[in-house]
């Protein structure tokens, strides 16, 4: 047998792996890996929690998002029924003013017409009452003028008297 390098590397390559043998370099190394597979295992058991802790969020913050829509479709629903409601008592409000704006409008006119009438009465009664002055002056002598004058103009005073309360 010839003993050459490749022999002396074999050689050292059998001491090399009885010294790690003798060292309990792979006992180290498969606690090692051992120790990174758990580490691992637990990362991947905390990020599944995280995950379902997220989803419970995630499921919560959708159920108040639900109920946020349907609690601002009830407060819309309900500011148009009471828009709708206030449109309906402004209309009626509106319709009752003009309504007394109407007949306070037709009293008015029936006050003045009223007032014209009078007007026209108290016109009357002066012309008439002129008239038959003039016509008094005219035809009957001064001393039965005055005493018929006095008569009608105290008889007038009395008429108008009464249409004036």
């Amino acid at each position: 047998m010839v003993i050459d390098s490749t022999f002396w590397v074999a050689v050292s390559f059998i001491i090399f792996l009885g010294v790690l043998i003798y060292f309990k370099v792979p006992q180290k190394l498969n606690e090692i890996l051992n120790k990174l597979i758990l580490d691992i295992k637990n990362e991947i058991d905390e990020s599944e929690k995280l995950r379902t802790e997220a989803k419970i969020l995630l499921d919560n913050a959708q159920k108040k998002l639900d109920t946020a829509q349907s609690v601002s479709k009830e407060i819309l629903e309900q500011a148009k029924k009471d828009s709708d409601n206030m449109i309906i008592e402004l209309n009626d409000k509106f319709h009752k003013s003009s309504e007394i704006k109407k007949n306070l409008a037709e009293n008015k006119i029936s006050q003045m017409k009223e007032a014209a009438i009078k007007e026209i009465k108290d016109t009357s009664i002066k012309i008439a009452v002129d008239s038959v002055k003039k016509i008094i002056t005219t035809s009957i002598d001064k001393s039965k003028l005055d005493a018929l004058f006095q008569k009608d103009l105290d008889k007038t005073k009395e008429e108008l008297k009464k249409i004036n309360s």
